[in-house]
């Protein structure tokens, strides 16, 4: 592979950290890493897309629809009850790291399925809550759910059942299957959740979701998934983690992965926040103004399938590296050309391209130079930092905007895509 130029292949990686490779070897009448052929990967993935796909429309997007009902039974401000889900991404994000280590040293199954039990009882005492402390005590609990059952856990789930090199086009479809999938749980979730608020109340709306996810994501991660997908081999010990994970910690390429995710990640969350605000701002109707915004769930699936097909031929970390460049002069010709509707609809398009491509870029990274065997608990750690600057980096534009105008966010927004792209380049360089 070309991204894999210039760097220690996997193998020697383990070999600094005291771990033999195993995964390299295939017995004949095997896949990869030794694994008898069967569809059972893709019952996993098929699994996966659909528990993700109303995992993120029930503890995710819905909450947007219940934002304005719940303020007014509570009793509370608007800025007051999106506090919760500020919490809940924060409490993931903290629980990332642990979640990581659970997920190499046991598998999916009983953490995801553990993880889908809780966040059905969150939503059902999120239809009791009467109060503020207890609508945070239930994001909290359910920021614990999200970080066990959410992409950084599919991820995984997928990564290590796909070891071996010679499934490493199997390993990158089944991401991009998932994720285009699950890339229309705002499309879905969206106008249902709406419809069950219309027709019953945001309590029994809430009922109503939580039934469906629980009946869906239980059953699915209790039945489809494995404890260990490792067949031919044993995983690798704690100690032998352990050993991986320190090594690439104390080398710089880990945190140019770091940095790179977390500052398109906080560009990412803030453009999907204030875009429609902006764009109404510059001039344009509020149903333009959606609809442009709109238009980023749509071309996060485009550039997901361009990424991949990109990623046969050139370095996937160039390739990113471009896109979220792209990204980054949309953001700062905004200001200038956005106030006209063509220069308002190519800004979003040259945007919304690198919308989704973290999501399964930071995965072909982090085998390609770590291998699979602590590749959660790598992603995790990474996860830590971009998924709380998913949270706060929104918070912190509107603080701006606020004091020095939109002009000054868009210029934030461009400067953190500029710097992933530089920090993507800087590791395919080392």
């Amino acid at each position: 592979m070309d991204d894999d130029r210039g760097r220690p292949p996997p193998d020697l990686v383990l070999q600094r950290a005291g771990v033999s490779s195993s995964t390299e070897t295939a017995a004949p009448g095997t896949r990869g890493g030794g694994r008898p052929r069967s569809g059972h990967g893709r019952r996993i993935v098929a699994a996966l897309a659909v528990t993700q796909t109303i995992g993120y429309g029930v503890l995710y997007y819905a909450f947007s629809v219940f934002l304005a009902p719940m303020a007014r039974d509570l009793h509370a401000t608007n800025a007051q009850i999106a506090a919760a889900l500020t919490l809940s991404i924060l409490i993931a994000a903290l629980c990332a790291p642990l979640v990581g280590r659970r997920l190499d040293a046991r598998g999916g199954r009983g953490l995801m399925t553990a993880g889908s039990i809780l966040g059905t009882t969150a939503v059902l005492a999120w239809s009791r809550v009467e109060s503020l402390w207890q609508l945070y005590a239930v994001f909290a609990a359910m920021g614990i759910a999200c970080a066990m059952v959410l992409y950084e856990s599919a991820f995984a789930v997928i990564v290590s059942w796909f070891d071996g090199p010679a499934r490493e086009g199997g390993r990158a479809g089944a991401l991009l299957a998932l994720t285009v999938v699950a890339g229309f749980a705002s499309s879905i979730f969206l106008p249902l959740t709406g419809l069950l608020v219309e027709w019953y109340g945001w309590r029994q709306a809430l009922v109503v979701l939580a039934l469906i996810y629980g009946l869906a994501a239980i059953p699915l991660h209790a039945l489809v998934l494995r404890r260990h997908t490792h067949a031919k081999h044993q995983p690798a010990t704690a100690e032998e983690r352990a050993g991986i994970v320190k090594a690439a910690t104390r080398r710089q390429p880990f945190w140019l992965l770091v940095l790179a995710f977390t500052a398109n990640g906080g560009a990412a969350a803030v453009m999907a926040v204030l875009l429609i605000t902006y764009l109404i701002h510059l001039g344009h109707s509020p149903v333009l103004a959606a609809t442009l915004a709109g238009l980023l769930g749509v071309l996060s699936v485009t550039g997901r399938l361009l990424t991949t097909g990109l990623q046969r031929r050139l370095p996937a970390a160039l390739i990113a590296a471009a896109i979220f460049a792209l990204q980054g002069a949309s953001a700062l010709l905004l200001p200038l050309v956005g106030h006209t509707v063509p220069g308002a609809i190519g800004c979003v398009l040259g945007f919304g391209l690198g919308f989704g491509i973290a999501s399964i870029t930071l995965p072909h990274l982090l085998v390609g130079r770590y291998g699979t065997a602590a590749y959660a608990s790598l992603s995790g750690r990474i996860a830590a930092f971009s998924v709380a600057d998913k949270a706060l980096a929104p918070l912190g534009a509107v603080a701006l905007a606020q004091a020095v105008g939109y002009v000054w966010v868009m210029g934030a927004v461009a400067a953190a895509c500029v710097i992933a792209a530089f920090a993507l380049v800087a590791y395919h360089r080392v």
